[in-house]
């Protein structure tokens, strides 16, 4: 079995008066491609801590991540920039669109380091059209439901194809009925690409969507 995304004995701590304040210990994730799972726990866990290693976006303090057997945190700036923009997708509690730009702008925005091609803009069209979003091409972010809004930023996340897609809170902003579709969403375009999914939430109903379902408690990740 290969597995995609390695995690192995992370641990993650910060500096305090009293001493090291540790968050993390001893944290071990394997998963391949397709895999998905739900991470839950109650605020200030370590559930977002873990998604930011996970995502190269912080050094664990021991331990070590590989992605595609690649480990992220031994390249240079510029290179780990690059791995991140086209391995990793995300996809925020807070959408983060460009309140200056379009949807479909928004969409792109990834894919304006990856090089020119009218390939991408016709995949956003594609993506956009999939979410619901076709009528919604020009518009600008404050024009949006928030539900619109989130959608918009999960064909963001795919633009790229990302290996390994990462949602902190997707769906905690949103109402009840806007929350199931853009799980809907979600989960549908995770079985057409493939990807690793991970998803940390508070939510148990989209918790229990996921095939493999986690919470971390005592600084470590517990199955459910």
């Amino acid at each position: 079995m290969t597995f995609l995304l390695q995690a192995t004995q992370l641990t993650k701590e910060y500096p305090a008066p009293q001493g090291p304040l540790r968050i993390l210990a001893g944290v071990s994730l394997s998963l391949k491609r397709g895999d998905a799972v739900s991470i839950m726990g109650p605020s200030g866990c370590g559930k977002s801590t873990l998604l930011y290693i996970l995502s190269a976006l912080e050094p664990p303090t021991s331990g070590a991540v590989t992605l595609d057997g690649c480990d992220p945190f031994q390249l240079g700036e510029r290179d780990l920039a690059a791995f991140r923009n086209r391995r990793i997708g995300f996809l925020f509690q807070d959408h983060c669109l460009l309140p200056q730009c379009s949807v479909l702008e928004n969409v792109l925005t990834p894919t304006l380091v990856a090089g020119p091609g009218d390939r991408y803009e016709d995949r956003a069209r594609r993506l956009l059209e999939e979410v619901g979003l076709s009528a919604r091409l020009h518009h600008r972010p404050a024009e949006l439901s928030g539900g619109e809004k989130q959608r918009a930023a999960l064909a963001r996340a795919l633009i790229l194809q990302p290996l390994l897609l990462l949602c902190d809170e997707p769906t905690g902003n949103l109402d009840r009925d806007s929350a199931a579709s853009v799980a809907d969403l979600l989960l549908a375009l995770h079985g057409e690409q493939k990807t690793i999914l991970i998803v940390v939430t508070h939510s148990p109903e989209l918790a229990a969507r996921l095939p493999v379902r986690y919470e971390l408690r005592d600084q470590n990740l517990c199955p459910k």
